[in-house]
């Protein structure tokens, strides 16, 4: 059971409900959106930002993804693999695939730009203050530096995420399959 009780739409001031109208297109994320509207302030900028960055799209949504699941799985949030590893079937992932994404190096549906991402996730994720150069020579050679500063921007901020939904234990919506995140 969340720790925190989950607002409804009409409980948002009456100009943030078409944020949340907006939030339902982008997924079923209302146990979290519901958590954040607390404080709408919190609500308002998370949720203008991810859906302004879907709009533009500037990040392939396959390697978004592979960016997403790769952190919840470091940090084993089962909210997030069971949002996001889904979405990587759309992307010609398997379910099956998006778990073992750990195992990028060997990993037979990933291509060495789907292997580097997830290098990458992984590296922003552990390693952050130590991620060499390399990295980013081999970034620059398929993404632009937007490119590279939203799957910077997006991979850090899905670990904040990652430990807003674990440490408020904010429950799997029931429209959403689980899929646990252990190791």
């Amino acid at each position: 059971m969340s720790r925190i009780s989950r607002k409804s739409p009409s409980d948002l001031p009456a100009e943030l409900q078409p944020l949340w109208d907006r939030v339902e297109q982008y997924g079923d994320f209302g146990n979290q959106a519901g958590v954040m509207a607390h404080r709408p302030a919190i609500f308002e900028r998370t949720w203008q930002m991810l859906t302004q960055l879907a709009d533009e799209a500037v990040l392939s949504k396959r390697h978004l993804e592979l960016s997403l699941v790769t952190v919840s799985l470091l940090n084993q949030c089962t909210y997030c693999v069971s949002h996001h590893a889904p979405k990587l079937s759309v992307q010609g992932v398997t379910e099956a695939g998006a778990l073992d994404l750990l195992n990028y190096q060997q990993h037979a549906e990933l291509d060495e730009v789907d292997k580097l991402v997830v290098e990458y996730a992984i590296a922003v994720t552990q390693n952050w203050n130590t991620t060499p150069d390399a990295i980013f020579k081999r970034l620059k050679e398929h993404f632009s530096e937007a490119q590279i500063v939203e799957l910077t921007w997006r991979t850090a901020l899905c670990g904040a995420f990652n430990r807003f939904n674990d440490v408020l234990q904010l429950e799997i919506e029931e429209s959403v399959v689980v899929q646990t995140a252990d190791p």
